[in-house]
């Protein structure tokens, strides 16, 4: 399949998924991994400001990627916060060069123990308005193309334009509640990823591999599945799960 093919496979699902069900966690989630497909970065995480205007990390390709940005966020430093608070893109960001990254003494330090060695961070934004912003990790120096920016940037309005479509609402506020909302959702989600892990001895992007797909299976939301594990209305041995004894193949 080429590149173009590709492309147009993601904004068919992407208008797949703005049912009357839509389900922002899992959007996000299939869009992160995607991205990282197409623009062939070693990792990618998107991240959406909340009621008090702090990003929160609402999916990522990969754990390492989550827990970078979560940090990022912890010490409010980093391209992903710096994009957010102007607005414009931080493209080809080299995170080895100390002058670069003078302004990120935490940030940087744990980026290259992650292995990520430049960074991009896309705004996601419409008509002005940023609600967050798309990061995108590669553990080459090679840089993006203009091509693949303007990619990553169409990307990133595809994920705001749903995300805002979502409800139509007439004031502000009201999306705000309901951004929260989905914050906290993928706050009990990541808790359970932790559970399960621990639970099945698997690593956290195994566990929420499988996860995900029984949810697809049975057409269950993650929040609502993540909720039900939560509240141990939901037994999890009716996942299947990765079994480690297991050859690999």
């Amino acid at each position: 399949m080429t590149r173009e093919q590709r492309v147009t496979q993601v904004f068919v699902e992407v208008a797949d998924s703005l049912t009357d069900d839509f389900d922002l966690i899992d959007f996000l989630q299939q869009l992160s991994v995607r991205c990282m497909e197409l623009l062939d970065v070693a990792a990618v995480g998107i991240m959406l400001a909340d009621q008090h205007e702090v990003l929160q990390t609402m999916a990522a390709s990969d754990e390492h990627t989550r827990l970078l940005e979560l940090f990022a966020t912890q010490h409010d430093q980093g391209p992903c916060v710096d994009c957010y608070k102007s607005g414009e893109p931080r493209t080809n960001i080299n995170l080895t060069d100390p002058q670069t990254t003078s302004g990120w003494p935490q940030f940087a330090p744990r980026a290259a123990e992650t292995g990520f060695v430049t960074a991009n961070a896309i705004p996601l934004r419409l008509r002005g308005r940023v609600i967050g912003v798309m990061g995108l990790f590669q553990t080459d120096p090679d840089p993006l193309s203009a091509q693949d920016i303007a990619l990553a940037q169409a990307l990133a309005d595809v994920a705001t334009i749903a995300i805002l479509q979502q409800r139509t609402v007439a004031h502000s506020e009201v999306e705000r509640v309901q951004l929260q909302h989905a914050l906290t959702s993928r706050i009990v989600l990541e808790q359970v990823k932790g559970i399960l892990a621990e639970r099945w001895q698997v690593t956290v992007d195994e566990a929420f591999a499988a996860f995900r797909s029984y949810a697809r299976a049975h057409h269950l939301q993650l929040a609502q599945l993540a909720r039900q594990i939560a509240d141990g209305t939901f037994e999890t041995t009716l996942i299947p799960h990765p079994d480690r004894s297991r050859p690999q193949g």
